[in-house]
This record gives structure tokens, C-alpha cells and sequence, in this order.
């Protein structure tokens, strides 16, 4: 990059000196004597090449090369005043540009809230909001593609990564609505042994699958997968045409499809873990805002 041909503190000088047409008004605003201010304008003359002001007697005023270089001038110095008000509100955290990666469960639950507060607290931040499951959203973190993870059972122990449970919800089983168990208040896990089941697949979250896996082993079956579908909305619509059933985290209910029943399950001890995720050695200020802004008082999420 070019350094600038005329340095700022000249072209300071000159649009002063020009609104003023005075050096004595002009060196008063500038809190400077008039003889550096004298020298500032003809070491930025000589810059130009030509003269910038007409002198008289008792009165200046401006050359039409000066009247040319006047509005250049001041877009600059507004350019650049802009551009250090900007850099100031990002590097304390007040604006930037964030981006979530989120699990489509979370959706429902956790990330209205969230924004909910983080827009009334961060205005001027804009927000990059990207759905992902569990798996890639680790990848985007390391990768430096997303800021935070909302996510469900993030890793036990990372040296890159950091987590922080935001809540603990328990798992529900999903029934097509004409399903004999759905006429049930509450579904043993036991009773899902014979059925097909639809299911995330393991990669994209393989904690959570394994969670689900051993409900049913607990219960004393493997279950049977029929279909995958990468989001859980899917899964819902799948389990509604009666292609099978699946268990699920319980905010899941929120997905209101015809045709699919929503029931509690015993035994009902299991807990599916919702985190934030965030590169400890992140230096984006606004990371810690976010991190902030979710342990907003818990009562204000759904």
C-alpha cells in the first residue's frame, strides 16, 4: 500500500485555515501558534505544487487550486474520523460482526432468547447465524469459520475448545399419532422394542446418538433404524407418515407437525446437555459479550 502523499495533520491545518481565512482564528482552533500553522500550509503547498491561498494585506483566500483540494480534504479527515469511531466500537466490543453456529433444535429453545438480549445489549453488531449439528460446528470453531456454538453434548475435555452447559433437558419418545403408545400418558422405553426407529445419524453428533442408543440398551433392545434425517424436524415429519418412532430431547414438543405425539419416558433419568462453545484463545471482543449475554438471568429463556 501507498503511504498518503499528504500527510493528515497538513490537511487539518488547511481545511481550518480555510474555513477560517484567518491565522489567528485558524491557529486558535487548532490550539497551535501561527507560525507552525504558516509552516504546516506551505510544506503542504509545496506538496501540491501550487499555491493554496491568495495573500493580501489584512485577508486571504482560497487559490482555485485550493477551492479543488477542499472538498478531497475534508472527506478524508471525515473518512478517517469514521474510520477510528468504527474501529474503536470493535475493538471494546460495542460493534463487529459475530458469528453463531447453532443446532435447528436450539432454534425453539435457547437462541431466540439469546438474541433476544444480545441485540438489546449490542445494537450495532451484526449477526451471522449458521444452522449446523454438533460435528460441524467443533469444525467451524477450530476452523475460525463461526465465533460461538450453540450445541448439544459438546466434548468432555478440549484444549482448543471451551463449553459451558446452558441448560439439562430429559428425553421424550416421538410416536406417530395413530400409534397404539400414543394414547399413553407415558411410554416405557421397553415398549419401543419391536418398533423402527428414525434417528440423526452417529456422525453428526455422536454423543447425543450414543445417548439415545443406550436408553434403549438400558431398556434391553438395540434399536432398529429404519431412516436418518439430519434434523430433527425431519425425523418428526418421517416418524409422521409412520415410518417408525424416535426418542428425542423433550424441546423437540416444540416442533408442532400433524401426526406425531409427543410422550414422556420411563425410566426418565437420561439428560441431554445444551452448551456454548467458544475457541478459548479467541481475541474477537465480542465473544465475551455473547458468553455474557447467556448467562443472562436463566428465567429469561423459554
Amino acid at each position: 500500500m501507498e503511504r498518503p502523499e499528504l500527510p493528515l495533520p497538513q490537511l487539518h491545518a488547511f481545511v481550518v485555515l480555510a474555513e477560517e481565512l484567518h491565522f489567528g482564528r485558524a491557529a486558535a482552533r487548532l490550539g497551535i501558534a501561527q507560525p507552525p500553522l504558516s509552516q504546516q500550509i506551505r510544506r503542504l503547498e509545496d506538496k501540491v505544487g501550487y499555491a493554496l491561498f491568495s495573500r493580501e494585506p489584512g485577508r486571504i483566500g482560497l487559490t482555485p487550486a485550493g477551492r479543488e483540494l477542499l472538498p478531497a480534504a475534508r472527506h478524508a479527515l471525515t473518512h478517517l474520523a469514521r474510520g477510528l469511531t468504527a474501529a474503536r466500537e470493535v475493538g471494546s466490543g460495542r460493534a463487529g460482526r459475530l458469528r453463531i453456529g447453532f443446532a435447528a433444535s436450539l432454534a425453539l429453545t435457547v437462541l431466540p432468547s439469546l438474541l433476544h438480549i444480545f441485540r438489546e445489549r449490542f445494537p450495532a453488531v451484526d449477526m451471522d447465524i449458521q444452522e449446523m449439528t454438533t460435528t460441524p460446528q467443533l469444525a467451524a470453531l477450530r476452523e475460525r469459520t463461526i465465533d460461538i456454538g450453540l450445541l448439544r453434548e459438546p466434548p468432555a475435555d478440549d484444549a482448543e475448545l471451551g463449553f459451558e452447559t446452558l441448560l439439562t433437558e430429559p428425553f421424550v419418545a416421538v410416536l406417530p399419532s395413530s400409534h397404539p403408545l400414543a394414547a399413553q400418558r407415558t411410554v416405557r422405553v421397553e415398549q419401543l422394542a419391536d418398533c423402527p426407529f428414525v434417528l440423526l445419524p452417529r456422525a453428526v453428533g455422536p454423543p447425543l446418538y450414543d445417548q439415545i442408543a443406550n436408553l434403549c440398551i438400558a431398556a434391553g433392545f438395540t434399536p432398529e433404524v429404519a431412516q436418518h434425517a439430519v434434523e430433527w424436524q425431519t425425523v418428526c415429519a418421517l416418524v409422521g407418515t409412520g415410518l417408525g418412532v424416535s426418542l428425542a430431547p423433550e424441546s423437540i414438543r416444540r416442533i408442532r407437525l400433524k401426526g406425531v405425539a409427543f410422550r414422556r419416558i420411563e425410566p426418565d433419568t437420561v439428560r441431554t446437555r445444551v452448551a456454548v462453545a467458544w475457541r478459548r484463545n479467541d481475541l474477537n471482543p465480542l465473544v465475551p459479550g455473547i458468553l455474557a449475554a447467556l448467562n443472562h438471568d436463566p428465567s429469561d429463556r423459554p
